[in-house]
């Protein structure tokens, strides 16, 4: 495995890290090798919704602003896509010159038409979900307690076709880009025994899935020899914002400034051991 990997699979409390030895080695640079090759606009899709709190997680839309600042010193135009569970919440953390389209929640066959609207109508040359609520086999969304909550869910799985090159990255098992290891996550303790069905061309795995932006960042970086990460900062700031907007710590359902049980200082080691790294290499 490879050292940006192993960083942003550290303190791994679900046990995704087994899926890693079925996925390459540095998984992170194929996916950054392919971006690089690259151009134009770029859908970045997330927002997982709480169902029991009512309200969407911080672990999401932290790592697609992340994506969507360093792609856009690139030179790419980002549009980023959610439904209206966590549209008022990412509006609030974006400037008004983004854009962020808010993706209906309707019917299998009202959706697959919508994203063929989208894709017609701005020809992304990619896009990329963070922690992303994703089909089950059924056709149905079902959370961590297997319950479903499709009601929550707007169905922008159907952007996800083979005509589009697309990464999807993930922490538990139940989001878009893990269909590529359904059978695989039905055999590991502690990840959904009803997976992900929804595939991607490149998967990355991480103990959080802003962690896993983060890398992926990283792994840009390398190759373009610049470090294209926010800073641990603009991180912490976001991630209160979101708090403040209405999102809730994704484990306990709480309003508080943390990710995945960990509180802004605990979340803040990933990204500060990649800047560290990437201080290093570039």
């Amino acid at each position: 495995m490879g050292y940006l990997e192993k960083i942003i699979l550290q303190e791994d409390t679900r046990n995704i890290s087994k899926l890693k030895e079925f996925l390459h080695e540095n998984f992170l640079d194929e996916a950054a090798k392919k971006i690089s090759t690259k151009r134009g606009k770029v859908f970045i899709v997330t927002g997982f919704f709480i169902s029991y709190a009512n309200s969407p997680e911080t672990d999401g839309p932290p790592g697609a602003l992340a994506i969507g600042f360093a792609l856009k010193q690139l030179g790419f135009e980002i549009i980023y896509i959610t439904d209206k569970w966590s549209f008022s919440m990412i509006k609030g953390l974006l400037s008004e010159k983004d854009t962020l389209i808010n993706f209906p929640v309707t019917s299998h066959s009202e959706s697959d038409s919508f994203s063929k609207k989208l894709i017609e109508k701005y020809s992304p040359s990619m896009v990329i979900s963070i922690e992303r609520a994703s089909f089950v086999e059924d056709g149905t969304y079902r959370n961590w307690k297997q319950e479903d909550v499709s009601k929550y869910n707007a169905k922008i799985d159907y952007l996800f076709t083979p005509s589009l090159y697309s990464i999807g990255i993930g922490d538990g098992g139940n989001e878009i880009g893990m269909g590529n290891l359904s059978e695989k996550i039905k055999s590991i303790k502690g990840l959904p025994d009803q997976p992900s069905i929804t595939k991607v061309d490149d998967l990355i795995i991480s103990s959080c899935s802003n962690w896993g932006a983060f890398g992926l960042i990283a792994a840009i970086s390398k190759i373009k020899k610049q470090n294209l990460l926010l800073s641990v900062e603009q991180v912490k700031k976001i991630i209160i914002k979101s708090v403040d907007l209405g999102a809730v710590e994704g484990l306990s359902g709480k309003k508080i400034y943390a990710v995945d049980g960990r509180g802004l200082k605990e979340d803040s080691k990933c990204l500060d051991q990649l800047h560290n790294y990437i201080d290093l290499v570039i």
